[in-house]
């Protein structure tokens, strides 16, 4: 069952102490949809202002799906909210166990125009965060994104 995330003003919103919210990413697209389902209850229980959910829902389908197709299991999405510098912000990260191995295929292969309708994720990403990066470790990959939640 959808919970729709509330709308609140930025003067309603008490951010809960040290909230965070961690959750195992089922290696199969049909996850994704579930996944974003769970974090838009977490969302709409913390009180998260509409317009943020909205674009956090965007970046959370985007970096697992991100983590299904391109990368090992196990996956992880983890959900908080710290202060980067003065404000209050939402971050959003996916810890996968690295890229998937790359096979060699051929320059006329079908995956050249699947890749064409592929590939968009960072941009999405890069439009609706204020920051966003990746940290790569021997055994695990984490992209992540903070998001603005207001004053």
């Amino acid at each position: 069952m959808s919970v729709p995330a509330t709308s609140t003003s930025d003067a309603d919103m008490t951010p809960p102490s040290r909230a965070e919210h961690v959750c195992a990413l089922p290696h199969i697209l049909e996850a994704v949809s579930a996944v974003r389902r769970r974090a838009r209850t977490v969302l709409a229980q913390w009180r998260v202002p509409t317009q943020t959910a909205d674009d956090a829902l965007l970046v959370i389908s985007e970096l697992t799906t991100n983590a299904i197709v391109h990368a090992l299991p196990p996956a992880v999405l983890r959900l908080s909210m710290p202060e980067v510098g003065s404000r209050l912000a939402l971050r959003i990260e996916v810890t996968d166990a690295g890229p998937v191995p790359q096979r060699r295929t051929s320059p006329d292969g079908p995956h050249l125009a699947e890749h064409k309708e592929n590939g968009r994720g960072t941009g999405i990403v890069t439009a609706l965060s204020t920051r966003h990066g990746m940290s790569c470790h021997p055994e695990r990959t984490t992209r992540w994104a903070d998001l603005h939640m207001g004053t």
